[in-house]
C-alpha cells in the first residue's frame, strides 16, 4: 500500500518538477531579473520577459524597488532582491558589478549604442541568458521589419547632421553611433565626422549649432526632441538649412520602439525627395 501511494506521488511531482523548471512551458516560472535601464526593461517586454522583472533602475517609470543606475548600482538593494539575472549595459564596469552582485548571480552586459545590429545581439544575448528559446521569432520578426522600413526612408544621400536637442547640453550623432548606422542605412549621408558624439557647448571644438551648421553646411538638421522648441528657431547658419523635429523617444532608446521612428521618417520622405 505504502509503495503504491510512493509511486503515485512520484508521477505527480515529476511533470510538475519538469514544468516548472521550463520556462516555455509556464510563463510565471521565470528567472529573477534586475534591469538596470529602461530600455533594457522595454526588450525584455518585447521578448515576453517582463513580468521576470523584480528590481529596476532609478531612472525607470515602474512600480518596482530601485536598484541605482546604470553606472552607481545599489549593491544592498540588488541583494535583497535575490536576483537570478542581473542585466546592464557595458557601461558598467566589470569591476563594479564585482562588487555589487551577489555571488551566484548571472550577469548580462549589453551593448547598446554603436549599431542597429546590436540590438538583435542583444535579445539573442537575453534569450541565451534566460533559455527564453520561443521568443527567437520576436527577434526574427524585429530584425526583418526595421530593415523592410529602413529601405522605405529612401534618403536620397541627402546631407544631414543628427541632434538630441536644440536647447540643454546638445550632441550631434557621428560614425560609430546606432543613429548614424541607422541613417546612413536609411540612404543618408551623415554629415558630422567625430566618433560617436560631439558634445556642442563653450569651451567645445564647436560652441553652438550655428558653428555646427556652418562647418558642415547640411541639407537637414534632423532633431530629436519631442516638440520644435525656441532655440530651434535661433539656428540660422550662413547656408540655409531645413529643420525636422522627430520624437525622441522613438529614436534615442536603444529599443523595438524604433520601428516607430522609422514609421516617422516614412512619413516625412517627401522632404527629401
Amino acid at each position: 500500500m505504502f509503495l503504491r501511494v510512493l509511486i503515485s506521488l512520484c508521477l505527480i511531482y515529476i511533470p510538475f518538477s519538469l514544468q516548472a523548471a521550463n520556462p516555455q512551458d509556464d510563463n510565471t516560472a521565470c528567472p529573477r531579473i534586475i534591469s538596470q535601464s529602461p530600455y533594457i526593461s522595454e526588450m525584455l517586454d518585447y521578448l515576453g520577459l517582463g513580468h521576470c522583472i523584480v528590481g529596476v533602475s532609478r531612472y525607470s517609470k515602474r512600480d518596482l524597488p530601485r536598484t541605482g543606475g546604470i553606472l552607481d548600482p545599489d549593491a544592498e538593494a540588488i541583494d535583497a532582491l535575490m536576483p537570478d539575472l542581473f542585466i546592464t549595459s557595458n557601461w558598467t564596469k566589470e569591476e563594479t558589478i564585482k562588487k555589487v552582485v551577489p555571488k551566484g548571480t548571472k550577469v548580462l552586459r549589453l551593448a547598446s549604442f554603436n549599431k542597429m545590429s546590436q540590438l538583435e545581439e542583444n535579445m539573442e544575448a537575453v534569450i541565451q541568458a534566460t533559455n527564453w528559446t520561443h521568443a527567437q521569432a520576436k527577434v526574427n520578426e524585429f530584425a526583418k521589419a526595421w530593415r523592410h522600413k529602413v529601405k522605405q526612408v529612401k534618403g536620397n544621400n541627402k546631407k544631414v547632421l543628427l541632434l538630441s536637442s536644440c536647447s540643454g547640453k546638445p550632441y550631434s550623432f557621428g560614425p560609430d553611433s546606432r543613429l548614424h548606422d541607422l541613417f546612413t542605412k536609411a540612404g543618408f549621408n551623415v554629415a558630422e565626422s567625430k566618433g560617436k558624439i560631439r558634445h556642442i557647448r563653450p569651451g567645445q571644438e564647436i560652441e553652438n549649432l550655428n558653428a555646427l551648421a556652418n562647418k558642415y553646411q547640411p541639407d537637414f538638421l534632423i532633431i530629436f526632441e519631442q516638440k520644435q522648441k525656441q532655440q530651434c528657431q535661433m539656428i540660422m547658419p550662413k547656408v540655409p538649412v531645413s529643420i525636422l523635429i522627430f520624437d525622441g523617444r522613438k529614436f534615442l532608446q536603444p529599443s523595438t520602439v524604433i520601428l516607430d521612428g522609422l514609421d516617422l521618417l516614412i512619413s516625412k520622405k517627401h522632404r527629401w525627395q
